[in-house]
C-alpha cells in the first residue's frame, strides 16, 4: 500500500461516535480478543465494548491490582494474565501461556503504549518509547502469529497517533545512542513504528486471510499524559492558565468512550476488507495529510507512515533486535 490507498470509505460514523456506537450491529459471541493496556483509558473503554458484544477478552497486565480495581466492574467474559511490554521474557510467557491452552486469536489490538517520558532504557537497551510502543508489541505479535494465522479473518489493530508526523525511523540512530535524547521525537517515531508495522503485519497476514490496521484514536486526556507537567500541556494549548482543559481540547479532544471507537472499527469493519495495512481515524480510513489544511498537524496520514519499503525495512531491524535481545 502507499499514501495513495489512503481513501476514507464515508463509514457513515464521526470522530465523536463512541465504542459502543460502532458496535451496535456487530455480534461478537464466540470471538476471542486480547488488549494490551486494557485496563486504563482507551484501552479499558475497548474492553468494555468488546466485552459487551460477547468477546471473550484476555487483558495482559503489569499491575494485577489495579487490573483488578479497574475491570472490576465490567460484565462479561473479560480475563488477565501478567504480562509486561519491557520484559521480553515476560511476553514470551504470555504469549505461550495463550497458545498452549487457547484457540485462535480473532483480535489482537495493541494500544498499550507510554509518551513524552523521561530518557530511559528497556530490553537490552533499546529507547524506551521504540522499545514499548514498537518492540514490546512487535515481539508479542511475533510470538502470538500461529494463533492469528489459525484461521481465517484474524484482525490486528496498532495504535498510532497523529504524533507520528512529528518525526520517521530515525534509521542512523534508533536508539538515541548517538544524539541527545529528545522525548517527542522519540514518541513521533515510535507512532510511525506502529503504523509501519501494521502495514508490513499485514503482508504477512495475507496467506490467512488476516489484516492489521493502524489507528490514530484521537486526543483524550487518560494516564498517557502522565508524564508531562502542567506548564507543558499549557503551553500545548491543551489546558488554560488554570489548569482547565482549554476551548480547543474542548472542541477537539475526544472522551476515553470515543476515543476507543476507531480501534474497534477497524477491528470489525467490512468496510475495511480488501484494504489491509491501511491508517485509520475518526472511524474511517484517513486521508492523506493536505498540507494546505490548518489541521494538517492533526489530521490526516503523512507518507512516511505508509509507505511500504519503510514498513519492510522497519520489519527486518525489528527482527534482528528481537534476536539480539
Amino acid at each position: 500500500m502507499a499514501v495513495s490507498d489512503q481513501v476514507p470509505t464515508q463509514s457513515g460514523f464521526h470522530a465523536k461516535s463512541s465504542g459502543a456506537e460502532v458496535l451496535a450491529d456487530i455480534d461478537l459471541a464466540g470471538k476471542f480478543a486480547i488488549v494490551t493496556g486494557g485496563y486504563s483509558g482507551i484501552g479499558l473503554e475497548a474492553v468494555r465494548a468488546l466485552a459487551a458484544k460477547g468477546a471473550s477478552v484476555l487483558v495482559p497486565v503489569r499491575s494485577p491490582e489495579k487490573a483488578a480495581e479497574t475491570l472490576a466492574g465490567i460484565a462479561g467474559d473479560v480475563t488477565t494474565a501478567a504480562m509486561d511490554l519491557a520484559d521480553l521474557a515476560s511476553v514470551r510467557r504470555f504469549a505461550e501461556d495463550v497458545l498452549d491452552g487457547r484457540r485462535s486469536i480473532d483480535l489482537l489490538i495493541n494500544s498499550a503504549g507510554i509518551m513524552a517520558c523521561p530518557e530511559a532504557r528497556v530490553g537490552p537497551g533499546w529507547e524506551s518509547q521504540f522499545g514499548v510502543n514498537h518492540m514490546g508489541h512487535f515481539a508479542l505479535t511475533q510470538a502470538l502469529m500461529p494463533g492469528l494465522t489459525s484461521q481465517a479473518g484474524s484482525r490486528v489493530v496498532a495504535l498510532s497517533s497523529t504524533a507520528h508526523k512529528i518525526c520517521g525511523i530515525r534509521w542512523d540512530d534508533i536508539q538515541f545512542n548517538e544524539t541527545p535524547y529528545e522525548k517527542w521525537h522519540a514518541y513521533g517515531q515510535a507512532k510511525t513504528a506502529n503504523a509501519l508495522f501494521a502495514n508490513a503485519l499485514s503482508r504477512r497476514l495475507r496467506a490467512s486471510g488476516g489484516a492489521a490496521f493502524a489507528v490514530h484514536p484521537g486526543g483524550i486526556f487518560t494516564p498517557l499524559q502522565r508524564h508531562l507537567p502542567q506548564e507543558e500541556m499549557i503551553a500545548l494549548g491543551w489546558l488554560d492558565e488554570n489548569g482547565d482543559l482549554s476551548e480547543l481540547a474542548k472542541q477537539g479532544f475526544k472522551t476515553p468512550e470515543q476515543g476507543c471507537s476507531t480501534t474497534l472499527w477497524a477491528a470489525t469493519s467490512s468496510l475495511l476488507d480488501g484494504k489491509p495495512g491501511t491508517y485509520c481515524e475518526n472511524c474511517d480510513i484517513a486521508a492523506p495529510t493536505d498540507p494546505g489544511s490548518p489541521l494538517a498537524r492533526y489530521a490526516g496520514v503523512d507518507a512516511h507512515a505508509c509507505d511500504d519499503e519503510a514498513a519492510e525495512r522497519l520489519w527486518v531491524v525489528s527482527e534482528a533486535l528481537l534476536a539480539e535481545a
